[in-house]
This record gives C-alpha cells, sequence and structure tokens, in this order.
C-alpha cells in the first residue's frame, strides 16, 4: 500500500520533470523551438509563400501534436486571449493542405485578442506586400519572465512578441516588439525597434 501511494505521489513530479523547454521542429512551412513547459511556442520562422493565396479557412480549427505536449482549446476558453498564429494561415493559402499545416497548435501562442486582430494582423498584411516583390523570412521570438501568467489550464502567457522582417533581396531587417497586451498605439509603425 506504501509503495503505491508513493507512486501515485511521484507521478505528477516525473510528469512535470520531463516536461521539454525547447522541442525543435521544421515542418515544410515553418520552423518553431516548442516548450512544453509553457505549453507555447518560444520561436517561429517562416517564408511568406502564399502573398496572393486564396485557400478558405472554413471549418478549419487548431489541432495538438502528438509527440509534443501543446496548449488546447481549453486554454483559450472565456478569456482574453487569441489563438494567435504565429506563423499566419493567410501566408500559406495556397491551398487547403497547406492553409491546415498553420493551425497547429505548434504554431499558435496566447495573444492579446486585440493585438492579434490589431496592429499585429496590419504587420501581416504587409509581410504579404513585401513578399510579392522579393523573398520575405520572418523571425517571431516569444518573451517570457518569472511573472509570466500562467493560466489554470497550464499554458502560460507570453510577456510580448519580437518580430523581425528579412527582406532578402534587398538585405534589410525590420524589428518591431509588440507587448502582449490591448495595444496602446495605432499602427504597427510605432512598434518599430532600431
Amino acid at each position: 500500500m506504501k509503495k503505491l501511494l508513493f507512486a501515485l505521489l511521484l507521478t505528477p513530479v516525473l510528469a512535470t520533470a520531463q516536461l521539454r523547454d525547447s522541442v525543435r521542429i521544421k515542418t515544410d512551412i515553418y520552423e518553431v523551438i516548442y516548450s512544453e513547459k509553457l505549453e507555447s511556442p518560444r520561436w517561429v520562422k517562416y517564408t511568406v509563400l502564399c502573398p496572393n493565396g486564396t485557400a478558405s479557412r472554413a471549418g478549419m480549427d487548431f489541432y495538438t501534436n502528438d509527440s509534443v505536449k501543446t496548449s488546447s482549446n481549453e486554454d483559450y476558453v472565456k478569456n482574453e486571449w487569441d489563438k494567435g498564429h504565429m506563423a499566419p494561415a493567410a501566408d500559406f493559402n495556397c491551398d487547403k493542405v497547406m492553409l491546415y499545416k498553420t493551425f497547429s497548435y505548434l504554431n499558435c501562442a496566447l495573444q492579446n485578442q486585440y493585438l492579434n486582430r490589431g496592429v499585429w494582423r496590419m504587420l501581416e498584411l504587409q509581410e504579404r506586400e513585401y513578399a510579392k516583390k522579393e523573398p520575405t523570412v520572418v523571425t517571431i521570438e516569444a518573451t517570457f519572465s518569472k511573472t509570466s501568467y500562467k493560466l489554470p489550464t497550464g499554458a502560460t502567457v507570453p510577456d510580448g512578441f519580437f518580430k523581425i522582417i528579412y527582406l532578402e533581396k534587398s538585405g534589410k531587417k525590420i524589428k518591431f516588439y509588440f507587448p502582449n497586451i490591448t495595444p496602446t498605439k495605432e499602427k504597427y509603425t510605432e512598434y518599430e525597434i532600431k
């Protein structure tokens, strides 16, 4: 009986200890470093492939991955956090197969709904405009701290997001930092950092 009780008490500790902080995954459309401990991507890199795509996302929803412990739908219920695509669906809507690949929770961060639907979305539109003229590579780093908010469901909310847009032909890098809050500035250009 004592052995069984000890095993039951130890199980949550072992499960937590086995969570990985940095799992690197490369798909055919984006690369991600995912933290199972935070249940969030730490870093995502992609090249905008479909600046003029028209595939519909109707009926698509995010899905979990069997080999990596990710956030899930429960983390997004009745709160201010959107399922924020890190590699945007609209950058990969050449066809439904490619579009669907962006709906993995590996590519999803808890993002303030007003940020996701506002200046962040407007910058994604600009990425596609750049990509119509030259190859456009985007890197996003989610930032976390000791005071990052952890939801009761287990996922941790990023404090903010660094985004670097690299225009390959011109060699230009454009850098931004967005706090993960309701935006206080109206234009994405106001979040540019030098």
